[in-house]
């Protein structure tokens, strides 16, 4: 059916509404006109039909094109309006028509229809404003369209366009994260080349960016060029430094660092430039120096964080020093800073550490009484810890209360329980911990590894061949100890013609995977 033959029916057999449509003052006429071909534009396929193009033409403006396309409430029919109109009428847009077109399209994914859009706003000889092209650059970055964003902005300086610098910094800020910093440096130089106002918040972007990457060096090398632009070094532009010194094990000069900063009329090193140094002493297992950098932090009034105490506590556990870890957690309390999660499993991995597990235990109802959530490896600490000690029963309930949570449990969580009822020759008991598993994650390789060791151990060959052929069907492959283990518990079993099966099919199943990696090069 054409439109033209949509319009006489809707005109016939909507003679009162017509008569209806011609009394009606100017503002109502345009919300009726734009309800009118929105919904014929929904139901008429035939955009081409001479009828429908003349009848918009001659009552179509830009406010009102606006108005159809939210109307559609669809980017891509309003994408189509927009092509109909373009194509067939040869129609200016408003800004404000591209503002909400590229944005609508963005928003859905659909960035080379949005590209399109924003050839023809340049066409139309419109520029998109600050927050516009903030939008455009931000949302072509994301989904790795990093030369669309790029083109974008160069032509934005190109054009001289007043674009807020909040835009440069945000597009920095993400070619640093993905991983672009040669992207970003580049990007740095195109600014300065056109004379474009850099402030703070760029330089502690590329700072960060070099300091990620481990060139130190060259970090500390904008931070001196700061100066020549007028920016002036905050507290993040070294804490950032310290932060990058700490990642590559240079900590003395990172505690170097927040001496000489502590020396500054400016600012002085808040609580983080501490944390950072003390965290980085007890990565290194240097806890004289990490207690002095806190006693330092102390004396300069700055407050210690639940961060700078678990940093501390965390060196004290790692070196087996549990009476000092316990005295960081009173002095925690007395600084008025409540322990949290991490605070508590950091306490309970420390007793387990020392073989003092109901102390560990002790830990952990204290949690629940202070209503503090166990994590994932609050759970997998304990769970270890009481298999370890052939305490089956309690890692059971520990593993109810881990199902009744809504933690993302992993495999390893499992396995020492699974383990220990292999080993202690309960394999049903395991077999249900199994089944409960899948309900929450995948068997890894040890998982099956160990049920394969444990029902040979206990001469259910038949039981041990079915893992076994699960495990390959997941794609684990199984070591040599699981495949001598299986071998002879068949042997033993009078089932020589099986062993010899499952060691052809270890042989084609290492064929096939290595076929698949080296297709993937």
């Amino acid at each position: 059916m054409t439109f033209s033959s949509i319009f006489t029916t809707f005109r016939i057999s909507n003679t009162a509404l017509v008569t209806h449509y011609h009394t009606l003052k100017p503002n109502k006429l345009e919300a009726w006109f734009v309800k009118i071909v929105s919904t014929l534009f929904l139901r008429f396929t035939n955009s081409s039909d001479a009828t429908f193009s003349r009848y918009v033409s001659n009552h179509l403006t830009p406010s009102l094109t606006l108005q159809i396309i939210k109307r559609l409430n669809n980017p891509q029919l309003g994408f189509s309006f927009f092509q109909f109109t373009k194509q067939s009428l040869n129609l200016s847009y408003s800004f404000w028509t591209y503002n909400f077109l590229l944005r609508s399209l963005c928003q859905q994914h659909q960035h080379d229809s949005a590209k399109l859009v924003y050839h023809s706003m340049r066409a139309d000889g419109l520029l998109p404003d600050s927050r516009l092209l903030g939008f455009l650059v931000s949302s072509f970055a994301f989904v790795d369209r990093f030369d669309v964003s790029k083109e974008f902005l160069r032509e934005a300086l190109c054009n001289k366009v007043d674009v807020n610098v909040v835009v440069y910094n945000n597009f920095l800020n993400i070619l640093v994260k993905c991983n672009r910093l040669d992207d970003a440096v580049s990007l740095f130089r195109e600014l300065v080349r056109f004379n474009f106002d850099i402030d703070i918040f760029t330089f502690n972007i590329l700072i960060r960016g070099f300091c990620v990457v481990g060139e130190i060096d060259e970090a500390f090398r904008f931070l001196n060029d700061m100066r020549s632009f007028g920016c002036y070094p905050d507290v993040v532009s070294y804490n950032t430094l310290i932060h990058g010194l700490c990642r590559i094990n240079e900590v003395d000069r990172a505690r170097d660092l927040v001496r000489e900063i502590s020396l500054r009329t400016e600012f002085s090193p808040n609580v983080l430039s501490y944390t950072i140094v003390i965290s980085g002493y007890c990565k290194l297992s240097k806890m004289k120096e990490a207690s002095s950098i806190f006693n330092e932090m102390v004396t300069s009034g700055a407050k210690p964080s639940a961060a700078t105490f678990n940093a501390l506590i965390y060196g004290f556990v790692k070196a087996g020093d549990m009476a000092s870890a316990l005295g960081m957690h009173k002095r925690m309390l007395f600084h008025g800073c409540s322990p949290d999660v991490v605070t508590f499993t950091l306490l309970i991995d420390g007793y387990c550490r020392v073989g003092q597990l109901d102390y560990g235990l002790d830990l952990w109802n204290e949690m629940k009484a202070r209503n503090v959530s166990a994590n994932l490896y609050t759970f997998s600490i304990l769970i270890s810890a009481v298999c370890r000690s052939n305490r089956l029963q309690e890692a059971r309930e520990l593993l109810r209360l881990l199902n009744q949570s809504d933690i993302v449990a992993q495999p390893f969580i499992y396995n020492p329980v699974i383990d220990g009822y292999c080993k202690s020759g309960n394999v049903d008991e395991a077999n249900a911990i199994v089944i409960d598993m899948e309900k929450k994650c995948k068997p890894d390789k040890l998982t099956f590894t160990i049920l394969i060791i444990g029902h040979c151990m206990k001469g259910r060959a038949p039981e041990a061949i079915g893992i076994f052929y699960k495990m390959l069907g997941t794609g684990c492959s199984p070591d040599e100890v699981t495949i001598r283990t299986l071998s002879s518990c068949l042997l033993k079993s009078g089932m020589p013609s099986e062993a010899a099966r499952i060691k052809e099919a270890v042989f084609k199943s290492q064929n096939t995977n290595s076929y698949m990696q080296q297709s993937l090069y």
